[in-house]
């Protein structure tokens, strides 16, 4: 599989959102994240959280999807159009 370098952006409703799962699915994708950064913003009530993946295609469809079923959270990715300079096509370890 052809790794990207992208960006997912999580929109999380604190008071609806189960946080113990959305954080049980970041871990789960852990190896492929390179970079998380979570804003609280108190006067909405939600969190902001932007991830930087290097990864496939599929994977970042794969944790989108997965986050996107959950209450209380929105989620949008973008990937670059061409693979990551040294990017291996391995497939990560099974899950």
């Amino acid at each position: 599989m052809e790794k990207r370098l992208g960006t997912v952006s999580i929109i999380v409703e604190r008071h609806v959102a189960p946080v113990d799962e959305l954080n049980e699915l970041l871990t789960q994708f852990g190896d492929e994240i390179i970079g998380r950064f979570v804003l609280p913003y108190r006067e909405r009530g939600v969190n902001i959280i932007t991830l930087v993946t290097d990864t496939s295609m599929e994977r970042v469809s794969a944790l989108t999807g997965k986050l996107g079923k959950l209450p209380g959270v929105q989620v949008r990715s973008l990937l670059s159009k061409s693979p990551a300079q040294g990017a291996t096509h391995d497939a990560p370890a099974s899950q």
